[in-house]
C-alpha cells in the first residue's frame, strides 16, 4: 500500500516551515514512528515521524525548501521487505560556490594557493573555491588534497597531514556566510522587539547562599532517593520568585493595549540552551509545585532541547521568566525581557567573596542578582523591594517554607 507522507498541522501563528534534513534516503526500510525529516518553523523544531513500517520510494521536497502544512513531502510503501521501484529525489542545482572553479576564479590565485597547486602538479579547475566569487583558498587545496591523495600526492610527496599542519601554522583569513536558522531569526527579532516595544529598566542586587548551600548539601543524597531526581539552586530561585510574586502581583502581569493583565497563577519559564539556540520552557502553576516537581520538570524539559523534541505548547505563555548565565561564568548581565511578560530574573555565577557581617569581615558563596522589567507598569520601588524578597528568602530559606 502507497503511502503519502505530508507537512503536519503547524502549530498556531506558524504559516510554513523549513525543511532541515531527511534522515532517509529513497530505498531505506523505516520502522512506524521513526523520524523521517525535521521541519523548523519560526520556534521550534517539528519531527515527521514513519505512519506505518515500509520503505521510502520517492523523496518530493530537498533540504532547505519552504513547506507549509498539506504539502506532499515524500512517498512511502507499506510493508517490511517491500520490493519496490526506487524515485530518487531530483539532483540539487550546484550552487556557485560548491562547484569546481570556473576559469576566471582559477586565474585569480593567491601565489601561496599556485604554489601549492604547482608543487602537487594540480589543475585549479578541479578544486571547488570557498572564496569570493568562487576563489580557491589554500584551505579549499588541502581539502581536495585530503579526498584524493592516492591521486594527486606523488611518491615522496608530503602526506596532506602535514600539509594542512603547514598551512594552518600563517593566519587564516577565510570567511563563510551561512544564513540564520529561523529559529535564530525568530530569536533576533524577538529581542529587537522588546528592546523597541518595552520601557526595560534593569535593578541589582546580591544574594549570601551560605544556607542554601547548606540546606541542599546536607539534604541532597535524600532528596533524590526519595524523589528520584537531584537536588539543584533552580528549584529555590523559583520557590524565591513565586512568593516575591505573590507579594508583587505587577511583576506577574503583563500589557494588553492599554490594559494590565493580572494572573493569579505563576507560570515560570526557565531559560535552557540548546544547539538550535535558546529556548524557554514554561513550568505551569509554580506556585502549587513542590521543590522535586519542579526539579523534575526542568530536567524534562532539559532533555526535550537537547534532543530537538520541544513542541510549541512547551513554549507557549509563562509569566515569568529566570535566566541563568552563571553555569557559563557569566558574573553580571542585563537580561532582556520576553514578551510579553514584565520582568525577567538573571542569576549569575556563585563566588566566594569578602563581605562584612556583623561588623565582620567573612567570606561568604555571592551571587549577583539582576532584574530586568517593564518600566510601563512596574516602578522602581517595585523592583527593587522585589529583588529583596527574593534575597531574604535564599539567605534565610525557612521563609519559603513558611512562605512569609
Amino acid at each position: 500500500m502507497t503511502i503519502e507522507i505530508r507537512v503536519p498541522a503547524l502549530p498556531e501563528s506558524v504559516t510554513d516551515a523549513t525543511l532541515v534534513a531527511w534522515h532517509k534516503k529513497p530505498g531505506e526500510a523505516v520502522s512506524r514512528d521513526e523520524n523521517l525529516v525535521d521541519l523548523e518553523t519560526d520556534k521550534v523544531v517539528l519531527e515527521v515521524p514513519a505512519p506505518v513500517t515500509g520503505t521510502i520510494t520517492e523523496i518530493r521536497v530537498k533540504d532547505g525548501a519552504t513547506v507549509v502544512a498539506g504539502d506532499l513531502l515524500a512517498i512511502l510503501e507499506e510493508g517490511e521487505g517491500a520490493e519496490v521501484a526506487v524515485t530518487p529525489v531530483a539532483e540539487k542545482t550546484p550552487e556557485p560556490l560548491a562547484a569546481p572553479a570556473s576559469q576566471s576564479a582559477a586565474a585569480k590565485l593567491s601565489p601561496s594557493v599556485r604554489r601549492l597547486l604547482d608543487e602537487h602538479d594540480l589543475d585549479a579547475t578541479v578544486v571547488i573555491g570557498s572564496g569570493k566569487e568562487g576563489r580557491i583558498t589554500k584551505s579549499d587545496v588541502v581539502s581536495y588534497l585530503k579526498n584524493h591523495s592516492d591521486e594527486n600526492v606523488a611518491p615522496g610527496d608530503p602526506p596532506p597531514e602535514l600539509v594542512a599542519a603547514t598551512m594552518s601554522a600563517g593566519p587564516s583569513r577565510t570567511e563563510q556566510r551561512v544564513p540564520m536558522t529561523r529559529l535564530r531569526a525568530r530569536i533576533a527579532e524577538r529581542m529587537v522587539e522588546a528592546q523597541r516595544s518595552a520601557a526595560m529598566l534593569t535593578t541589582f542586587n546580591e544574594v549570601d547562599l551560605t544556607k542554601v548551600m547548606s540546606l541542599r548539601s546536607r539534604y541532597k543524597e535524600a532528596f533524590e532517593k526519595e524523589h528520584g531526581v537531584r537536588l539543584g539552586f533552580m528549584s529555590f530561585f523559583a520557590k524565591a520568585s513565586v512568593e516575591a510574586l505573590k507579594k508583587f502581583p505587577a511583576v506577574n502581569a503583563s500589557i494588553e493595549g492599554n490594559d494590565i493583565i493580572y494572573h493569579d497563577y505563576v507560570d515560570i519559564g526557565i531559560a535552557v540552551s540548546s544547539e538550535r539556540g535558546l529556548m524557554v520552557p514554561v513550568l505551569r502553576n509554580v506556585d502549587h509545585s513542590s521543590f522535586a516537581k519542579i526539579e523534575s520538570d526542568i530536567n524534562h524539559y532539559a532533555g526535550k532541547a537537547r534532543d530537538g523534541s520541544m513542541s510549541m505548547e512547551d513554549l507557549t505563555g509563562g509569566t515569568f521568566t529566570i535566566t541563568n548565565g552563571g553555569i557559563f561564568g557569566s558574573m553580571l548581565s542585563t537580561p532582556i525581557l520576553n514578551p510579553p511578560q514584565s520582568a525577567i530574573l538573571g542569576m549569575h555565577n556563585i563566588q566566594e567573596r569578602a563581605v562584612v557581617v556583623d561588623g565582620e569581615i567573612v567570606i561568604r558563596p555571592m551571587m549577583y542578582l539582576a532584574l530586568t522589567y517593564d518600566h510601563r507598569i512596574i516602578d522602581g520601588k517595585e523592583a527593587v523591594q522585589f529583588l529583596v524578597s527574593i534575597k531574604n528568602s535564599l539567605e534565610d530559606p525557612g521563609r519559603l517554607l513558611l512562605q512569609v
